[in-house]
């Protein structure tokens, strides 16, 4: 079973562009676990310009199903905060300070000591660890000398050749998550992945843990109901 879960930093991103407390994060984090989902994923950044440190806070309190804590372990606010909350599972994103969204996985050969040192720290506390990456196989390997317990596949350029050559736009993600899987890590993945193009990413790729799914879910919703699209995205998730 592939698990769905919904990164909610855009309802923090339209909640803070007003001030105050509409639409309220902590309410919709309940709603978005009774509609289904079996995660709940932020990515708070230093300016905190959408998920706050309060947030985080406030939903390990309320949480029910898996919290997933995106985020650059070089901020060492961040390393703070994720051994002070404990989540299920924290997923290393080699952000820079001030980047718009994620934008590559991490080079874990030239980073595969620094990795495997963090990965170590919040390991020793429970805490499973992801660490995002590129579909390149040189990449996947040498995440496992870094002694995590999965990779997050970085989706982008699946989804934007998705409609050029859906075939060839794959045969990464596949070739990479079969690597993992011989080397006894766990898979995930995330950007870009919607309605249009989870399906068939989910049949092709063997052996996909977790997809992580904000931004196309919360657009989604404006126009379908948040209900009905984490239905929706559910139903990607299966064999239809």
């Amino acid at each position: 079973m592939t698990k769905l879960s919904v990164n909610i930093n855009k309802i923090a991103t339209l909640r803070n562009a007003r001030g105050g407390n509409v639409p309220d994060l902590i309410k919709a984090a309940k709603d978005i676990e009774r509609f289904g989902a079996e995660g709940i994923t932020v990515h708070p950044r230093p300016d905190e310009r959408h998920i706050t440190y309060k947030d985080v806070y406030e939903l390990k309190q309320i949480i029910t199903t898996e919290f997933n804590i995106e985020g650059n372990p070089k901020e060492q606010k961040f390393v703070d905060l994720v051994l002070a909350v404990k989540p299920e599972q924290v997923t290393l994103v080699p952000d820079a300070q001030g980047q718009v969204t994620s934008d590559h996985g991490w080079d874990t050969i030239k980073n595969k000591e620094y990795l495997k040192e963090i990965i170590s720290v919040f390991k020793s506390k429970g805490i499973r660890t992801s660490i995002f990456v590129d579909p390149d196989p040189r990449m996947v390997e040498a995440a496992h000398y870094t002694g995590t317990n999965r990779i997050e596949l970085y989706t982008e350029d699946y989804a934007r050749n998705f409609y050029g050559s859906k075939e060839k736009a794959i045969q990464p993600f596949i070739l990479a998550a079969q690597l993992a899987k011989n080397l006894g890590i766990g898979v995930n993945a995330g950007h870009d992945l919607s309605l249009q193009n989870l399906n068939y990413f989910f049949l092709q790729v063997p052996g996909l843990l977790e997809v992580s799914i904000g931004h196309a879910l919360i657009s989604d919703a404006l126009y379908l109901g948040l209900e009905n699209t984490v239905q929706l995205y559910l139903r990607q998730l299966k064999q239809i």
